[in-house]
């Protein structure tokens, strides 16, 4: 193929992506993957391996990446199935992240896989959002083994009926599970058109063809890095149960562009549930290197052909079960960027920027039917200040790194559950000076209408976000319920009129003044 052929090729299987969260995000009933976009969509082929994704969700794709060979080689699979899972140990993230997958068979001959990922706010965990203060993984929900929800074209209704049993709002639930499986079925009508219209054949050579420019172009972002090992460690602030300043330790050995990053001296898993499988943290590898290369680079598996990372097992990266992750998908991950991106910094000082706000602030909430207001359930994450460059401020009041979120519009917040947003603006002062400021976070205040069981999870109230080359660290976030502080990680009671108020953290600074 040539350049031309090849560019319409990749695009045109970006656009089943594409195509397929536009039918997830429409036809969705909760305000989580609708108003949030808190979902991904990709296509692997026959085997496993990455085709193309949507610029959706980096914690979600990277891990699927990782994953997914595995996953679909321990399932036969035939025409019309689609398989459910979330179980963060084989091939999930964590357990509200509920992954379709559906195989594509042509004149039977198994060709593709369409895949999406979504976060459910009710999982079935102890607490209302699914993201509850855990020890251990069955205190988080409902754990979906891979297992068929649909066979051969055929709804399995009562074990369809047995994963929404678990989930207060039941009908909310059926509905994005459904929508989850139109996106499928979207995915699969597409891509199906395009193999008629090209043929097999030629889609696998097409395939090869993409993953090979994508891994010349990658190879040649990588050859940028200077030989060398670079290490680098950075902290968690704590588990939540009483264990405090968690180390990462990050090893990138850079050889020719070969990538090797070793996480040997990073804590053991802990009690509380930052804990994450290897999955999540091969995800946020992927996405720090991935800054790295110019952005016409295919998001395919021959991206990442020269990056290879190691963990020792049961350590706080690579759990071992049945230990509790709900935080370590949203909270760890980022940290990873941070502990990955500082050990480049030292071989890329000029390319790397200082610390992001490094916490995706998760407040996960839910009441009782009263008032006027059905059973609800809620999460939310909330954005902070990026990390300054030796270019440029970091930008103010965005979701940065393995999130790519929106925030809930006020009017959809309001108009869904018992909240009254009373404050959102800018968290002023709280970027890190320098000759390029980090990025301000934000300051959101929430009063509730009703008596509401509440979920704090979240990161940088102990550990600043650093800065670079003598630029000062961005402020730590700070929680509070009316005018007491409240910890980082925490769980509680809210009485109606209390006001919940959260200041997320800036991005750290660049250079003296």
């Amino acid at each position: 193929m040539n350049s031309i052929e090849l560019s319409i090729f990749s695009s045109r299987i970006e656009a089943v992506c594409e195509e397929m969260g536009e039918v997830l995000r429409f036809s969705a009933f909760s305000p989580n993957i609708k108003d949030r976009l808190d979902f991904s969509c990709a296509v692997f082929d026959g085997q496993g391996e990455l085709c193309a994704q949507a610029a959706h969700i980096p914690v979600h794709l990277g891990s699927m990446a990782y994953a997914m060979q595995d996953i679909v080689n321990q399932i036969k699979w035939d025409a019309g199935d689609m398989v459910v899972l979330n179980d963060p140990y084989m091939g999930g993230t964590h357990l509200p992240d509920v992954t379709m997958i559906a195989p594509l068979f042509v004149d039977d001959e198994l060709c593709a896989f369409i895949v999406n990922r979504a976060h459910h706010a009710d999982i079935g965990a102890t607490s209302p959002g699914s993201m509850p203060l855990s020890t251990s993984l069955n205190e988080e929900g409902l754990v979906i083994s891979p297992r068929k929800l649909i066979k051969t074209g055929e709804l399995d209704e009562d074990y369809f009926k047995f994963i929404t049993s678990h989930m207060s709002c039941n009908d909310s639930a059926r509905g994005d599970f459904l929508a989850q499986i139109s996106a499928n079925q979207t995915g699969l009508k597409r891509l199906d058109s395009l193999l008629n219209e090209i043929g097999h054949q030629q889609f696998n050579q097409a395939l090869g063809e993409l993953n090979d420019y994508a891994e010349r172009v990658a190879n040649s972002a990588l050859s940028e890095i200077p030989n060398g090992e670079y290490d680098f460690v950075d902290y968690m602030d704590d588990d939540g149960m009483g264990y405090e300043k968690i180390p990462i330790n990050a090893k990138v050995k850079v050889m020719d562009g070969e990538i090797s990053v070793d996480f040997s001296g990073t804590s053991k898993q802990v009690k509380g549930n930052i804990n994450c499988p290897l999955s999540v943290a091969a995800a946020a590898v992927y996405y720090a290197f991935r800054c790295l290369m110019p952005t016409h680079t295919p998001a395919c598996a021959g991206t990442f052909r020269h990056i290879r990372l190691s963990a020792p097992k049961g350590c706080l990266v690579n759990a071992i079960f049945p230990a509790a992750v709900a935080a370590g998908n949203v909270e760890t991950s980022t940290r990873v960027v941070d502990v990955v991106l500082g050990a480049l910094q030292k071989a890329l000082p000029d390319a790397i920027p200082a610390a992001s706000y490094g916490s995706m602030n998760n407040i996960a909430m839910g009441g009782k039917a009263e008032a006027g207001y059905p059973v609800w359930n809620y999460y939310e994450t909330i954005a902070g200040g990026m990390g300054a460059n030796n270019s440029y401020d970091g930008l103010s009041a965005v979701q940065a790194h393995m999130t790519n979120t929106l925030n809930t519009p006020i009017e959809s917040l309001e108009y869904h559950f018992p909240l009254r947003v009373n404050t959102y603006s800018l968290n002023h002062q709280s970027g890190g000076q320098g000759k390029h400021q980090g990025g301000l976070g934000v300051i959101r205040a929430m009063q509730f209408l009703q008596d509401t069981q509440v979920t704090l999870l979240t990161e940088r109230r102990l550990f600043a976000p650093w800065g670079l080359e003598q630029g000062s660290s961005g402020r730590c976030g700070e929680n509070y319920l009316d005018d007491k502080k409240l910890a980082g990680k925490t769980q509680f009671l809210a009485k109606a009129g209390q006001v919940l108020t959260i200041k997320t953290p800036g991005g750290g600074g660049w250079g003296s003044q």
